[in-house]
Formats: C-alpha cells, sequence, structure tokens
C-alpha cells in the first residue's frame, strides 16, 4: 500500500476497537506498517483478551497492509517496553505512536472511589506517559546517533478534559492531564526531531454509548455517518506522517468532518493595584473582572452559569 505514511511504522494502543481500531486501519491504508496494541478489557477495564488486537491486525493483512498484534498491558512500564521492543523487533524502526488505551467508570463525584478514581487515570494519564517515554528514549538515542527520526506521537484528550464532564472527575482529570503532558513533551522533544499532538474526539463507541446510541445510529440509507470513528482518523493518519512537519504542541478537536484548533489558557481581564490586597478588596475586584471576561464554555452535563458568581 502506497500513502502518506508508506515506509513508517506506528504503534497504536487501544487499537482492537472503536477509534483505535479505526486508526489502525487508516495507518495502514496510507502504507504504515502497524503494532495493533489491546489488552481486550471491557469497557469498564474488567477482564482481558487477545482476541481484539489479533483481529485488527489480521484484517489490516487481509486487505493486503502489514500488522502484528500486541496484548500488553501499556500502563505498566514492562508492557510499554515491550510496545516499542516489539515495533522494532518485527519492522527495525519505529516512527509513530498513538496512544489510544482507555476506559471508563463513571461517578458523580461523592460516589467515586477511590479505585474506580485510580484505575482510570492509570490507563488514561499513565498509559499515555509509559509508551511516550519508552519511544521518546529510543528516539532520542536515534538522535543522538546522527538518525534523527521523523518521529510523531498522536496523545488521545477529550472534551471531558478540556471543559471538564459531571460524572467524570476521573476521566476529564486523566484527560487534561493529557493535554499538559502533550504541551510539556512537544517542548522537551522537538531537539530530537518528535512532534506531539493530541486530538479529542468525538465519536460513537463503547465509551460514548450513552449520548451517541441507537439515536445516533450508523444512517441505514448509506449517508454520511457523522459519529463514525473513522472521521477522526484522517487527522490522526496525517499528524503521525511527514507531511505533518513543523506541528506540535497543538490540541485538535475532531468530529464527523469538523476540525478545530483548541486554544489554551490566555491571560484575561487583570487589576493591579500595585500594593496588597484586602480581602474585601480582592473580592471586589474579581467580580469586577469576571464581568469583563470571555464567557467559558460550560462544563458537559451542567447548567449554564454566570461569571459573575452570582
Amino acid at each position: 500500500m502506497n500513502g502518506i505514511c508508506t515506509g513508517r511504522v506506528a504503534v497504536v494502543t487501544g487499537a482492537g476497537r472503536g477509534l483505535g481500531r479505526a486508526h489502525a486501519l487508516a495507518l495502514a491504508a496510507e502504507g504504515a506498517r502497524v503494532v495493533v496494541n489491546d489488552l481486550g478489557t471491557g469497557p469498564a477495564g474488567e477482564g482481558a483478551s487477545a482476541g481484539p488486537a489479533h483481529e485488527v491486525a489480521g484484517e489490516i493483512r487481509a486487505r493486503g497492509g502489514d500488522a502484528v498484534p500486541h496484548v500488553g498491558d501499556v500502563a505498566t512500564a514492562e508492557g510499554a517496553a515491550s510496545l516499542v521492543t516489539t515495533a522494532l523487533e518485527a519492522y527495525g524502526r519505529l516512527d509513530a505512536l498513538v496512544n489510544n488505551a482507555g476506559f471508563l467508570r463513571d461517578r458523580m463525584l461523592v460516589n467515586l472511589d477511590e479505585d474506580e478514581w485510580d484505575a482510570v487515570v492509570r490507563v488514561h494519564l499513565k498509559g499515555h506517559f509509559l509508551p511516550l517515554r519508552h519511544a521518546a528514549a529510543h528516539w532520542r538515542t536515534e538522535a543522538k546517533a546522527g538518525r534523527e527520526p521523523a518521529a510523531r506521537v498522536v496523545n488521545t484528550t477529550s472534551g471531558a478534559g478540556l471543559l471538564g464532564s459531571v460524572g467524570q472527575a476521573n476521566y476529564a482529570a486523566a484527560k487534561a492531564g493529557i493535554v499538559a503532558l502533550t504541551l510539556v513533551a512537544a517542548a522537551e522533544l522537538d531537539r530530537y526531531g518528535i512532534q506531539v499532538n493530541a486530538v479529542a474526539p468525538a465519536a460513537r463507541t463503547r465509551m460514548t454509548e450513552g449520548p451517541f446510541g441507537p439515536a445516533m445510529a450508523a444512517p441505514t440509507d448509506g449517508g454520511f455517518d457523522a459519529m463514525a470513528p473513522a472521521n477522526v482518523s484522517p487527522l490522526v493518519t496525517w499528524l503521525a506522517s511527514p507531511s505533518s512537519t513543523g506541528i506540535t504542541g497543538h490540541v485538535f478537536e475532531a468530529e464527523a468532518g469538523r476540525i478545530t484548533v483548541m486554544e489554551g489558557w490566555h491571560p484575561g481581564p487583570t487589576a493591579d493595584k500595585s500594593d496588597r490586597w484586602t480581602p474585601t478588596e480582592a473580592g471586589q475586584a474579581v467580580r469586577g473582572l469576571l464581568r469583563g471576561m470571555r464567557m467559558p464554555r460550560p462544563v458537559y452535563g451542567a447548567g449554564f452559569s454566570s461569571p459573575s458568581g452570582d
């Protein structure tokens, strides 16, 4: 297969279903050889099965591509290290890492158990950090040996991580952490030829079957399926390719046929007394500043709140 990723090797975590599967297929269609990682757990992280990773790798090969499965836990140092090793042993190189693995354990904050917090933060945030760390260490070694890579990392955040989401404090916190990880990694690793970006997708998967379930199911008339995971994959594939040279440290929203560049925190209205405030003065200043601020988008699932605090 020829395409914008011809000759490259890409690793995709959580690639047995949903968005990860769509990314793996799209990368392969553009010529990449793919390491298909999936632990094969349920929607809440329960159980494990080698089936999904092997099935997607087989699907890629059946379409004329090249892929190998990997069933390790990427939220462990051993699993993340073996992910990179698998790519190097199978294909002799690694060019792109797409971090996508995750699951949900939704609860309202006061009902959220410590184990549910730890499990979700572990799979999303630690499951991004460890593969990124091991891949970056390999690429840094290559760069120092005079073989600077055209390396690409695409992380998966969420609108929940950008805005917050009621009933998903663990997930939203982990996804917000992925944004910060992306920005730091992009700044630190650019000198080694490594670009790091993040995508906040919206698509119909096992994790979103509530909002994007039967009422938003795939059209039966052959029309455009706005919530298909494959709609997100073209952006991910381009970011993983050499064609994205110079694009790093950005967060993109991708949904249906829309791509949006997300803009980070910027200083808003400011008050400067040039001396210490009293608490009452500080409060009065804050209320005045909030009345002049740009209106934020509300947290998913929450009603609108006045910026004045009233």
